[in-house]
């Protein structure tokens, strides 16, 4: 079976793993920092903060925004979808109010146009995903909050899930390197950068930096030399959401690996693209020319997508939807409202293996199973 997603480890990964289990410092640490100031200097983004996954880093950025911004309760976040529940459930968890927006049946990304649409009075934040890399249109994004600030008279926060958008670039910008913005990434284990599972957040400013590196510790500052062990008051109360030395240990380790693994899954996404073109049953979805996805996910839409999935899995392909749609999953269905396009994508969207550990044969395999029709 050729997987839709496998793990990479460096080969140095376990000798690093190794020196931090014998330093006796396995928590938050020296490692921790030193991951940080790579991931600052990788995104050229002087506030990094690591976490414990991006579900935390996602849930620290609405309780940072809402308490910071003094937003009440039901306070309205425009939210996508189609992505992971974790991208939508810490908006429940901070006791805000999801309006959801329908996506664009040609990225399957969060649809500008309805959000700038979908805005009112109560709506303060937007949350949204790069879906399978493909990042966001940032030059459209930009127009969409000058118009609401215009409208209300207020900022519309952004908070970007970049869990899907390791490398992912619009223009010569990384997804999610954006000034104003929050965003958050994932380390967790089948995503470009592994650490085991962890997470980044990206903040806007110093002060929202100084105080997502508060909340993430209980609201402790581990940054003076005062000592955190019960001595110090806490002014805010804060999570456990600290990154360990083991996990940025990893991290470190397969850092340097990272872009000719995301070279590959580009490679592999050009070849599908260009050998299914035109193929009976199969939509591909746009590629636009400011954009480099990290083609984390490749997504096609199929006619009869059960037969599609059957046949591919008797050639021996591992396929799957793997994001289904959140608004109908009872934990939320109080917020349900009409998603047309949504409901289309719904019936015919899969992914197919398009990582770096897809070999040519196994591509070419792929492509000569889907052009045999379903």
């Amino acid at each position: 079976m050729v997987p839709l997603f496998k793990v990479f480890t460096a080969p140095s990964a376990a000798t690093q793993v190794a020196e931090v289990l014998a330093s006796g410092t396995l928590t938050q640490g020296p490692r921790v920092d030193e991951f940080e100031e790579r991931l600052r200097r990788h995104f050229d983004h002087p506030y990094a903060v690591t976490v414990n996954s991006c579900t935390s880093a996602l849930h620290l950025a609405l309780h940072l925004v809402k308490r910071e911004h003094g937003l009440p309760d039901d306070t309205e976040v425009l939210c996508t979808p189609l992505t992971c529940a974790a991208t939508n459930f810490p908006v429940l968890a901070n006791r805000l109010r999801i309006r959801w927006v329908d996506i664009e049946p040609t990225t399957l990304n969060i649809n500008l146009d309805e959000v700038e649409r979908a805005c009112t009075p109560n709506t303060r934040i937007l949350l949204f995903v790069h879906w399978g890399g493909q990042p966001i249109d940032y030059d459209r994004l930009a127009e969409v909050r000058s118009a609401y600030r215009a409208r209300f008279g207020n900022d519309l926060i952004v908070i970007e899930d970049c869990a899907h958008a390791w490398e992912a670039r619009w223009r010569d910008r990384l997804a999610g390197a954006v000034a104003d913005h929050f965003a958050c990434f994932s380390f967790q284990a089948i995503k470009a950068l592994t650490t085991g599972d962890g997470g980044l957040l990206l903040a806007p400013d110093e002060h929202f930096y100084r105080q997502a590196r508060l909340a993430r510790w209980f609201g402790l500052d581990r940054d003076n030399q005062q000592d955190f062990r019960g001595c110090q008051d806490i002014a805010h109360w804060g999570f456990k959401f600290h990154m360990n030395d083991l996990a940025a240990a990893l991290g470190l380790a397969n850092y340097p690996h990272v872009a000719n693994l995301v070279a590959r899954h580009r490679e592999n996404a050009a070849f599908y693209d260009q050998s299914l073109r035109n193929v009976s049953g199969v939509m591909l979805l746009d590629r636009r020319p400011e954009s480099c996805p990290s083609f984390w996910l490749y997504t096609l839409r199929v006619a009869q997508r059960d037969r599609f999935c059957a046949h591919m899995h008797r050639r021996g392909i591992q396929v799957n939807r793997v994001h289904g749609r959140n608004d109908t999953l009872s934990a939320l269905r109080p917020y349900q409202r009409p998603l047309p396009v949504m409901d289309a994508v719904a019936q015919d969207m899969i992914c197919i293996p398009v990582g770096w550990w897809v070999s040519d044969e196994d591509r070419e395999h792929i492509v000569r199973a889907i052009r045999e029709g379903w």
